[in-house]
């Protein structure tokens, strides 16, 4: 038992150490030497101090060792094996691993000798590593690269930023990172790493919570507490029974939300916000999801799983069958939270980090977990709980007509993202009207569904029916306006932008240009400052700052009379008309969207990759301001703007 809590603890600790920063310990680079028919690759790490890297030779079952993997060799032969020329090997006990493991610090050099074969060769492929502190663990994390015959003599390495323009570009490209950072760090939340992970483990709460009230959940809470009270007499063994089981139910849903991180990897997990398939997948996903809730069908896991897995529980003692008790209620109430953790996982994922999974999924079980825990401790309680019934249900239909109006914010992103035009705001806000209109109109008893109870319409609307039909109808009326161009910032975040409005009444939009080259040219020609707007098309907080910031009078007019705008989506899947290849930290990259561009312009000349990022230049590219990020104070903003112009005209 003891040990059992130590693993548990020093999870935990780890787990909130490593949400805590989000860090990038490793930096390679790579050089190529050629003599005569020899070709010699050295990969050098950089590493971050108080960081190490396991070593190229790890015993079995210990963590990830560094290893150099090939999937294109063209022209050349690997002659031995990886050979660390710098560096120095410090062999320790961890008591994490119960292992001597070997690891290097502040920086490790391997060379891999090739035989050439032929004057035009290539090499592609990736290193494979893991680094830890004192503290946390990073994953395992890949290090792409890509070699040839015409890049061998340039040897690259991870100079630092460079400080003329990228080849290929014009002057405006010239990296202003030292520049901008003079100003300070500007207004706004820059990090962005705070704000998304709270926001994600509020999110898995709430769901959690959410899913409590189920019913698939909600009878087991009685049922498996008293389980565990008759377990035995000793009220201290109980409650012991009682804490394991709830911390059980954290590892498995932690561990789902970990295994959703191995599966699509770090990069991938960015990449799937905009990713069209990815989006119209759920978008199915949670129509099938909401239809279920509705009634429509069931969606259950086969029988013989749980009964299995109650076999299991019965037959062992200890540890392990409350394990499984945890396991088993994990499947009984999958058609329930099924469509819950399939939603929470899909925000979780898209939202830039490969952690938030597992931040997602240890709020939900968090939860989840609690009641079993608090009525273990106090059970004169369940004596004063609601008892199944129709509410149950109702809840369940009041989710299902939630799912299906999120199934279309995914279905938007993907339309945003690929251009196609068949989900524009008003088409958005009239499917939204719907949904809410029809879900008050069940509330107050006017439609019933397959699994109501009482196939008849019920003459009395309770009070709590009553205020939740109000607020359900008060929401859809809310957002009629929008169809005429509202900005209806309460749902900023989820509609598609106000530049895919077709009709609108009142004021024009901003005039505002989608090209950098362009933009920097009109205002040039007008004698104005730039203001830049890093966006995308799956960035929440990028609406939240359109119908929060930008729509309020006074920086809607300093905008217009005196900036010229630039809006860039990183995330336009627009593919260029010639993909362009660039060097960025010494490394070949192929930008092949629009999106792509922007993200490599970003991170090339101002040093940053969040959204929204606000940038304020002269018509020369350089910064007039420091930067700013998502922050929804319109008098901070109001005077990020007005410094720009005061330097500007200075």
């Amino acid at each position: 038992m003891k040990k059992l809590f130590s693993i548990l603890a020093a999870f935990v600790c780890t787990f909130t150490l490593a949400v805590a920063q989000i860090v990038n310990p490793v930096q390679w680079s790579n050089a190529c030497k050629v003599e005569g028919e020899t070709l010699t690759v050295t990969y050098t790490a950089s590493i971050k101090d108080g960081f190490h890297l396991y070593a190229l030779e790890l015993p079995e079952g210990g963590p990830q060792q560094t290893e150099f993997i090939y999937e294109t060799l063209t022209g050349v032969t690997p002659v031995g094996e990886p050979k660390v020329v710098q560096g120095k090997l410090i062999t320790e006990f961890d008591p994490n691993f119960e292992m001597e493991l070997g690891f290097y610090e502040e920086k490790l050099a391997v060379s891999q000798s090739f035989q050439i074969t032929a004057s035009d060769w290539a090499i592609e492929g990736y290193g494979y590593f893991m680094s830890c502190s004192g503290e946390m663990c990073t994953p395992p994390t890949r290090y792409e690269f890509s070699l040839g015959s015409a890049n061998a003599a340039a040897a690259p390495v991870a100079a630092p930023v460079a400080t003329e323009a990228p080849a290929g570009k014009s002057a405006l490209w010239t990296p202003v990172i030292a520049e901008l950072n003079a100003f300070g760090n500007g207004e706004g939340d820059l990090s962005g790493a705070s704000h998304s992970w709270w926001y994600i483990l509020i999110a898995g709460f709430l769901a959690g919570l959410i899913a409590l009230v189920t019913p698939c959940v909600w009878p087991m809470i009685p049922m498996t507490v008293s389980f565990f009270l008759k377990r035995t007499k000793d009220r201290k063994k109980s409650l012991c029974d009682a804490y394991t089981y709830g911390l059980a139910i954290i590892v498995i849903y932690v561990g789902l939300g970990l295994a959703v991180t191995a599966i699509f990897g770090a990069s991938a997990l960015n990449s799937l916000a905009t990713n069209a398939v990815f989006n119209i997948i759920f978008f199915l996903l949670l129509v099938v999801f909401g239809f279920s809730f509705l009634g429509g069908f069931e969606i259950a896991l086969p029988a013989s799983w749980t009964s299995k897995l109650d076999e299991k529980a019965d037959a062992t003692t200890g540890l392990i069958s409350i394990f499984f008790m945890a396991f088993t209620l994990c499947l009984v109430s999958f058609s329930c939270t099924g469509p819950i953790i399939g939603t929470l996982l899909v925000e979780a994922a898209t939202s830039g980090s490969m952690l938030y999974p597992a931040i997602g999924m240890f709020g939900f079980a968090l939860a989840l977990s609690l009641p079993f825990t608090l009525f273990a401790l106090f059970p004169s309680m369940l004596k004063s709980m609601p008892k199944s019934g129709g509410w149950l249900n109702m809840v369940k239909v009041v989710l299902g007509f939630c799912e299906l109006a999120l199934a279309f914010k995914f279905l938007s992103v993907a339309d945003l993202a690929y251009g196609w035009g068949i989900l524009d705001r008003e088409v958005f806000l009239c499917i939204w009207i719907v949904i809410f209109f029809f879900l008050g109109l069940y509330l107050l008893g006017f439609i019933r569904l397959p699994h109501d109870d009482d196939p008849s319409p019920s003459d009395r609307v309770s009070v709590t029916r009553l205020m939740m039909a109000l607020v359900s109808m008060s929401f859809a009326v809310y957002m009629i306006p929008g169809l005429w161009g509202a900005p209806c910032k309460a749902i900023s975040a989820f509609a598609p932008p106000m530049s895919t409005q077709d009709f609108k009444l009142g004021e024009q939009q901003m005039s505002v240009y989608h090209d950098f080259e362009e933009g920097m040219a009109a205002a040039k020609q007008a004698g104005k400052p730039v203001l830049i707007d890093f966006s995308g098309y799956g960035c929440v907080n990028c609406r939240k700052m359109e119908a929060a910031v930008w729509s309020a009078p006074e920086v809607k007019q300093i905008i217009e009379n005196d900036y010229v705008l630039i809006e860039l989506m990183v995330d336009d899947k627009t593919a260029l008309a010639q993909p362009e290849v660039v060097t960025e930290n010494g490394q070949q990259v192929k930008l092949r969207t629009i999106g792509d561009k922007w993200s490599y312009l970003q991170r090339v000349k101002f040093g940053a990759n969040a959204q929204p990022f606000y940038v304020l230049l002269n018509a020369e590219g350089k910064p007039l301001n420091g930067s700013y990020s998502y922050d929804e104070d319109v008098e901070a903003y109001v005077n990020f703007l007005n410094k720009g112009i005061e330097n500007f005209k200075k």
